[in-house]
C-alpha cells in the first residue's frame, strides 16, 4: 500500500507536516511518500494566467503524486480559519485540470494548531469540500494544543488520549 502525505501548508517546520508524517507511520507495511507543498510552486491561479500559460505542469506533477496513492493523509495548516494561501493555490491549479482532485482516495484528513481548537475551523471546510472533490474520507482527527501534545524529538503525540484516538482511527482504516 502507497499512502501519499502532506500537510496544506508551506512552513519548513510545520507542524502539520508532523502529524501527518507520524499519522501515515501508523498504517501496516505501507510504502510512505510525503509531499512538501513548496515542490509545487506555482504562480498564483487566475484565469488570466492560465490564458498566458496554459495548464500548469507542477498542478499535474501534483494530481501525478495523488494517483499514485492507494491512501491520502493530509493534514490541513490553518491560517485565518481557511486553507493556507498555497494549498488553495494548488488546489485551484489541479481543479482547472481535473475537478476530482483527489481521484476517489481514501483519505485521513487532519488539523493540528498550537492552540486549543485544533486547527478545527479549517478542518471542517476541509470536511464539507473535499468529498465533491473525489475523496472519501475515511478518518477525522484534530490535535489542539500542538506544543503541549506533540514530542516533536521523537515524533509522536505525546499524549496518551489522543495518540489512541489517532490509532483507532488508523486501525479501523
Amino acid at each position: 500500500m502507497k499512502i501519499i502525505a502532506f500537510a496544506a501548508s508551506s512552513s519548513k517546520n510545520s507542524i502539520n507536516k508532523k502529524l501527518a508524517t507520524y499519522a501515515a507511520s501508523l498504517f501496516d507495511n505501507a510504502q510512505v511518500e510525503v509531499l512538501d507543498l513548496n515542490d509545487f510552486e506555482m504562480p498564483n491561479f487566475s484565469v488570466d494566467v492560465e490564458v498566458q500559460i496554459g495548464q500548469h505542469q507542477m498542478a499535474q506533477a501534483f494530481l501525478n503524486k495523488i494517483a499514485s496513492a492507494d491512501v491520502l493523509v493530509v493534514s490541513m495548516a490553518e491560517h485565518n480559519g481557511n486553507y493556507s494561501a498555497t494549498f488553495k493555490n494548488i488546489f485551484d491549479w489541479c481543479t482547472r485540470i481535473q475537478k476530482e482532485v483527489f481521484q476517489h482516495k481514501p483519505m485521513l484528513l487532519m488539523a493540528t494548531s498550537p492552540g486549543g481548537r485544533g486547527g478545527a475551523s479549517v478542518l471542517e471546510i476541509a470536511k464539507a469540500a473535499f468529498p465533491r472533490f473525489g475523496t472519501e474520507l475515511k478518518g477525522v482527527f484534530s490535535l489542539p494544543n500542538f506544543n503541549d501534545n506533540f514530542n516533536e524529538e521523537n515524533g509522536v503525540i505525546s499524549n496518551p488520549e489522543f495518540d489512541k484516538e489517532l490509532k483507532d482511527i488508523v486501525a479501523n482504516f
